[in-house]
């Protein structure tokens, strides 16, 4: 019996629980084993290491097709030099996905223009390359198809549908004016999330302007305890780099390609089925 061979016999156990063919997983070293085939157990466990990758791969490939990521707003077309380095730090650090894990926030501030969705959107491709379910909205095309659901008596199985993503993108809460029906359905939709599935959220108004998203002092403020209790704060505070874009063009330089806020298109998107799970 070579070194390799328990090592081996572990793995294919493993991954045959991981493929839910527990049965097989007893079974199937030791009757390798029993019939002298050592070195088949070697190759079966080689297999079904690529098996497995192949598995993550095509579940990574649905993710991010049902995430409605902006395709090109990743960590790899950022342009840090844009980006204060404190927030690109922590940003990376966030894609480890351990906040998923605890249910926390991710709160990202700063006036119009200065790279927070695309900060956003690369942390929620950097969740996806993990195997986690990220779904990306734009906030105020959420609030209306939370309200259409509300008006339906349809609310219940709306927020279970959202319930199904480890982590849902609201981006720009609050460049909209909120009615105080909208106020209401955006925070359901942050209650029933508390501390259960993780919110990142984008906004240009800061914590003490909030009441121009709900309106009720009162609901402004358990909106906030609950976004902040468990939360990561990152603030980008800079100029907006459209500006400064707008400026080089004025005088006859090329600005970067690579905006963090090249510009999105707010594609109209239906609430999300519920990811298939393998």
């Amino acid at each position: 019996m070579t070194a390799t061979v328990p090592v081996a016999g572990d793995r294919v156990a493993q991954l045959l629980t991981e493929f839910k063919l527990t049965t097989a997983a007893d079974q199937m070293a030791r009757r390798f084993l029993d019939a002298g085939c050592d070195q088949g157990l070697v190759v079966l466990a080689e297999v079904l290491e690529v098996e497995a990758q192949a598995r993550r791969e095509r579940r990574v490939d649905r993710l991010r097709r049902a995430s409605h990521l902006p395709p090109a707003k990743t960590f790899e077309a950022l342009d840090e030099e844009r980006v204060p380095r404190s927030v690109l730090v922590k940003a990376r650090d966030l894609a480890r996905g351990a906040f998923v894990e605890r249910a926390e926030n991710v709160l990202l501030f700063g006036k119009p223009g200065v790279g927070k969705s695309h900060v956003a959107c690369a942390l929620g491709h950097a969740l996806v390359d993990s195997g986690v379910s990220v779904w990306f909205t734009p906030a105020f095309q959420l609030v209306q198809q939370l309200l259409a659901a509300r008006r339906d008596l349809a609310l219940p199985r709306a927020l279970r549908a959202l319930d199904a993503f480890d982590v849902v993108i609201l981006d720009d809460l609050g460049y909209v004016q909120q009615t105080p029906d909208e106020a209401e359905v955006l925070f359901t939709l942050m209650a029933e999330r508390y501390e259960r599935r993780s919110l990142i959220l984008t906004s240009n108004l800061v914590f003490s302007e909030w009441d121009r998203i709900f309106k009720n002092p009162m609901t402004t403020a358990a909106a906030i305890d609950r976004l902040v209790h468990h939360a990561t704060i990152l603030e980008i505070d800079r100029t907006s780099v459209r500006a400064e874009d707008a400026k080089l063009r004025k005088e006859g330089h090329q600005p970067n390609d690579n905006s963090p806020t090249s510009t999105t298109k707010n594609r109209r998107r239906q609430l999300p089925n519920q990811p298939r799970k393998r």
